[in-house]
């Protein structure tokens, strides 16, 4: 018997298509159970304040970056989506005097339209953000080598992948979206071989960077988050780093500010890694296989999932 259809999008796997039970167990989960969900493995932080939060967020990017040498140059994978830590890592930087010239960085993602990413100049481009709001801050003089900034680009996907086996990635760190993802590793389209299941967790951990249709409820996300809700100028397709180089890195860190997934969403990632149940249609799931996930919440922002009209 197929798994029900999704109640977002119908052509598309996702959480809804999960056992209602494990859904209303998620929901029910309190700030105190999520805490509780800690093993080895799997580590659950919680900060009491945005201000220690995107700090200590910004400290990862400083902590990956002092591991760095020339004989063993080491770097971290991050996100747009939280941004508010990216100030943080220039200030930091700059105070600690912090020679960035055996440190590296991967973006994660970028937009795709027209069979290529989109320019640095386009309004959405996640490289001109990491720019613009953190390496264009840092001193001249600490700045890393362009060559060591590692942007996903349709002609060097290759050359990006493989940056990940020649230069230690400390930390992988990213926000989680509505559809359960981190980068733009969304749940596949329900068609072909996977029209009543969705790929095994094998399958989807064999994907490595890659270009990616997104899930409807990623574009509606988006446009919500950065466009203002004009989800017409938001991309259909994007680029991403994948299951490949994510179990490269050394450790994958989640942040849940609040802003990104919903109570709900938090709750269910947690539970479902927690408890090793690893489903491709909840991407972020799958991190259930990785040696090393840390899950770190700003206290306040996990809400609830209780009825509550407006």
């Amino acid at each position: 018997m197929s798994r029900p259809l999704s109640v977002v999008a119908p052509e598309w796997w996702d959480y809804t298509t999960l056992e209602e039970e494990l859904i209303e167990e998620a929901a029910r989960l309190t700030p105190d159970d999520i805490l509780a969900l800690s093993r080895p493995g799997f580590e659950v932080v919680f900060y009491e304040t945005l201000e220690s939060f995107y700090l200590a967020e910004a400290l990862e990017y400083i902590e990956a970056w002092q591991q760095a040498t020339e004989d063993k140059p080491a770097g971290i994978c991050g996100p747009i989506g939280p941004t508010e830590q990216l100030p943080l890592v220039a200030q930091l930087v700059n105070a600690m005097d912090l020679d960035l010239r055996h440190a590296h960085f991967w973006g994660m993602d970028e937009w795709y339209m027209d069979g290529k990413e989109v320019p640095a100049t386009h309004n959405l481009s996640f490289e001109r953000a990491d720019r613009e709001l953190c390496f264009d801050r840092i001193k001249p003089e600490l700045q890393m080598p362009e060559e060591n900034l590692h942007f996903p680009k349709a002609s060097n996907l290759k050359q990006y992948s493989a940056a990940f086996d020649r230069v230690h990635c400390v930390v992988m760190q990213g926000g989680q979206g509505e559809v359960k993802h981190w980068a733009f590793n969304d749940p596949p389209k329900r068609e072909g071989p996977h029209a009543d299941e969705p790929p095994s967790p094998e399958e989807y951990l064999k994907l490595g960077a890659r270009v990616v249709a997104l899930h409807p409820m990623t574009i509606i996300q988006n446009a919500r988050t950065s466009g203002g809700g004009k989800v017409s100028e938001v991309p259909t397709q994007a680029l991403t780093v994948g299951p490949q180089e994510t179990w490269k890195a050394g450790s994958v860190s989640i942040w849940h500010a609040g802003k990104h997934d919903n109570p709900f969403g938090v709750r269910l990632t947690a539970l479902m890694i927690s408890n090793k149940i690893a489903d491709s249609a909840v991407p972020m799931s799958l991190l259930a296989l990785h040696p090393n996930v840390r899950f770190s919440f700003y206290r306040h922002g996990i809400g609830t999932c209780a009825t509550e009209m407006h």
